[in-house]
């Protein structure tokens, strides 16, 4: 009754209430009357089971019915069989793989651990106390008692300073070796260590190393490294007695075999596999399947010790699963048998849906190949939408992926740009910024040593401490020649072409070159003395030859050597040029010389051949640029195997030391008693001009920023004329306050000083003076501010 209830509450929408009722009225109708609605509720079940087997079924129903009549039979079987089986034989090999692992991983670190110990107590001997000045007797003695504690070990025990090597016993007993090492100078270890295994060239063999560092006041003094040999663990794996088709190996820190069975020595200094090495990487100790050296599938346990080193058990990984038993079998070949009943069973059911799934394995063959599909009749109405689908989608994945590369293609394209053209200004704007300030406070120091050195040389006429001051200032004139070449390479340095004395420029620039090419080159310098002066930037210039000394560099192998030439130009030199006096600067080399193929592109911007990593491609573009703008060219004339020559043809200088020659003479104004406002923001370099200036027989007035030289000039004092800074603290550097100062007081002769011109290039009506500078050099430039005023004032000046 219960269930004819719960059939009629979900057939009918009454209320409770009305359910209620109908409830009473059943359970007072006849029984007859029951059965009845019964049977007839059967009847109408049956017949809508029956009409849902006589509907045609979809290729769903299809293969649900073809994996369940195959599969789940054979599935439940075969795990419960398979699960069983393999859970015990896993069980009990996993057990014994993992014991035997540890046990012998526990023998190994007490080996290492035994070896180490001997090592710590030669460590500690007295003997070594002088450590690293070790008298030669004691040396001896140390020798003897290494020997004795080495009894029973194969290996030999080294004694390395940082510089050479003190003890070997593997030298006959009393010779020590005290060989200095090939190599430079190596780092000695400050901690103990156990090595991995590494090959021995000279003696042929692998072996390892246990090395314990002597300590002197929180340094290592020595390193003292026991040799360890594969043998002496060969023998701990062969005492075991291991099945022969197990596998039993060391293994070092880096993964290489130091013992194995089976095979022995002839595995030694091989790596693991990869799988188990990163394994180890991640895990001190675990279970693994992999493939042995011998190349078979292995089931394997590892623990690695406390030194590093690990101990690993396998077996075959078919015996590590184990054998079901009879039952497990006798079950096995039911579910066969069953199998079998049931892909006959299925071969009927899936005869009508094998061609078109074949047919939809072609179109996605095509598919996955890029071609275009068209909608293809196959009989089963899921397979006509499936296939009408894919054409639809394999002619969308086609636009897609045209429209896709297209767009990827532009976008990397554009990123790439834009991540090159940001990477370089932001180097350059670093870079520019770094060496404008390493150049302003450097000179700023330069400035107080050449000040005080030009103001002591002017108040003493002792030879001794005359000849130490003068080579005080060359040491500044160096460092100031540092800042420049800083400033250049930053770009921050202005072009500006000058005379250039052939003799000295080559003689300096020799000394950078040689500094930059090191001791396997040797450098000469020829300076041809007829040749005149050139007339070009200096700067440039001496980038020029460090490039091409560079390049030389590169072309020699090892030993070589370079000449600088500078000699005047014969006609074939001049060649294509205008007819003047030209000056050839060359660059000769012995090494390997440039093949034809590549003489006429090794001018062009960013070839070179060289790795990426070792050369821009820009130095000889640099020499190229430099002789077009000093209107000249560059000759290169190279022979391959006997070496190159650059030439630079440069114009002279001979038109303009024949007009300076023939000047006449202007009357230049002193600058005795002359009030001077000094503009300074560094205090000691402000105190060592103030006192330099006053020995010129200057009135100095000091200033430490731009608004207090403009608060000076604002008030009563005379001032006739400002030596200011350019870069100092505040909102006003110091061409904004000679801009300033100008406005106030239009005839004030003004100078500038600065580490580098490149920060006034825009304000030409200011003479200009290179920190660090020489008392000859700021008293010219205060001449020429003077004569470039209006005449009238200085009369009155005067």
């Amino acid at each position: 009754m219960a269930a004819i209830l719960g059939v009629f509450m979900k057939r009918t929408s009454y209320s409770g209430h009305q359910w209620r009722s109908m409830g009473a009225r059943l359970a007072r109708a006849p029984a007859t009357r029951c059965e009845a609605i019964e049977g007839t509720r059967s009847t109408e079940s049956m017949k809508r089971w029956a009409h849902r087997f006589r509907r045609p079924t979809s290729i769903r129903s299809r293969l649900i019915l073809l994996v369940l009549s195959i599969l789940v039979p054979a599935l439940l079987t075969g795990w419960w069989v398979m699960s069983l089986s393999h859970r015990l034989a896993r069980e009990a090999n996993q057990a014994l793989l993992e014991d035997t692992a540890r046990a012998l991983s526990t023998v190994l670190s007490l080996e290492l651990a035994q070896r180490a110990g001997v090592v710590r107590s030669l460590a500690l001997s007295r003997m070594l106390e002088s450590a690293p000045d070790i008298p030669l007797g004691t040396l001896r003695e140390f020798d003897d008692q290494a020997r004795r504690s080495l009894t029973g070990l194969e290996g030999w025990l080294e004694v390395r300073s940082a510089r050479r090597v003190l003890i070997n016993t593997r030298l006959p007993r009393g010779q020590l070796s005290l060989a200095p090492v090939a190599t430079a100078p190596a780092a000695l270890l400050d901690a103990p260590q156990v090595l991995p295994l590494r090959h021995n060239p000279e003696l042929g063999m692998h072996h390892a190393s246990l090395v314990q560092p002597v300590m002197r006041n929180g340094q290592p003094v020595l390193n003292l490294t026991l040799t360890v040999l594969p043998n002496e663990f060969q023998r701990i794996i062969d005492g075991q007695k291991i099945d022969a088709d197990w596998v039993a190996t060391i293994i070092d820190s880096e993964g290489r075999v130091v013992a194995r069975h089976p095979g022995g020595a002839i595995h030694a200094g091989r790596l693991a596999t990869e799988d188990l090495r990163q394994r180890m990487s991640t895990s001190r100790e675990g279970l693994m399947y992999s493939k042995s050296l011998d190349g078979n599938e292995t089931a394997l346990y590892f623990r690695t010790t406390a030194q590093g080193w690990t101990y690993l058990t396998g077996m075959p990984r078919s015996q590590f699963e184990g054998l079901a038993p009879t039952d497990a079998r006798n079950l096995a070949l039911g579910a066969v048998l069953l199998l079998t009943l049931a892909v006959l069973a299925a071969l009927g059911v899936s005869r009508g849906i094998v061609q078109p799934i074949q047919l939809m394995k072609r179109l996605a063959l095509d598919m996955k190949g890029g071609k275009t599909l068209e909608p293809m009749e196959t009989g089963i109405m899921e397979c006509n939408e499936v296939a009408q689908a894919m054409a639809s989608a394999s002619q969308s994945i086609q636009n897609a992926q045209t429209e896709l590369e297209q767009k990827v293609e532009q976008a990397i394209s554009m990123t790439r740009h834009a991540e090159q053209r940001m990477s370089h200004s932001h180097r350059l704007e670093a870079l520019g910024r770094l060496t404008g300030g390493v150049a302003h406070d450097f000179n700023n120091l330069l400035g107080v040593i050449s000040n005080s050195g030009h103001l002591m040389l002017r108040k003493t006429d002792n030879p001794e401490l005359t000849a130490a001051l003068e080579a005080t200032l060359r040491a500044v004139d160096s460092g100031s020649r540092l800042t420049q070449h800083l400033l250049r390479f930053a770009g921050r340095q202005s072009v500006r072409p000058s005379v250039i004395p052939l003799r000295a420029f080559m003689t300096e620039t020799a000394e950078l070159i040689r500094a930059v090419m090191g001791h396997r080159v040797e450098l000469t310098v020829q300076v041809d003395p007829s040749a005149p002066a050139l007339f070009a930037d200096p700067n440039e210039l001496e980038l020029a030859l460090i490039n091409l000394a560079l390049n030389a560099r590169d072309a020699i192998p090892e030993h070589g050597h370079v000449e600088l030439r500078a000699s005047l130009a014969e006609p074939e030199d001049v060649v294509g040029l205008p007819h003047e006096a030209y000056v050839v600067v060359s660059v000769t080399d012995d090494g390997c010389g440039i093949s034809e193929s590549i003489v006429k592109r090794v001018f062009e911007p960013f070839f070179s051949t060289k790795d990426a990593q070792h050369a821009s491609g820009l130095g000889l573009s640099q020499v190229y640029g430099f002789c077009q703008q000093s209107g000249g060219a560059v000759r290169l004339d190279s022979t391959q195997g006997l070496g190159t020559t650059v030439s630079m043809v440069l114009p002279s200088h001979q038109a303009a030391v024949t007009s300076d020659a023939d000047a006449v003479a202007v009357e230049t104004p002193a600058i005795q008693d002359m009030r001077v406002l000094l503009v300074e923001d560094n205090k000691d370099l402000r105190g060592v001009t103030t006192a330099l200036l006053e020995s010129l027989g200057c009135e100095v007035v000091c200033a430490a920023s731009a608004t207090d030289a403009l608060r000076i000039l604002q008030s009563p004092q005379d001032i006739d004329a400002m030596i200011s800074d350019v870069l100092m603290p505040g909102p006003m550097n110091g061409v904004m306050l000679a801009q300033r100062a100008r406005q106030m007081q239009p005839g004030l002769p003004i100078v500038l000083i600065s580490g580098h011109r490149g920060e006034i290039d825009d304000v030409a009506d200011f003479p200009f003076v290179h920190k660090p500078y020489t008392p000859q050099a700021l008293v010219a430039a205060l001449q020429e501010a003077l004569l470039a005023r209006p005449q009238q004032q200085q009369v009155h000046l005067a």
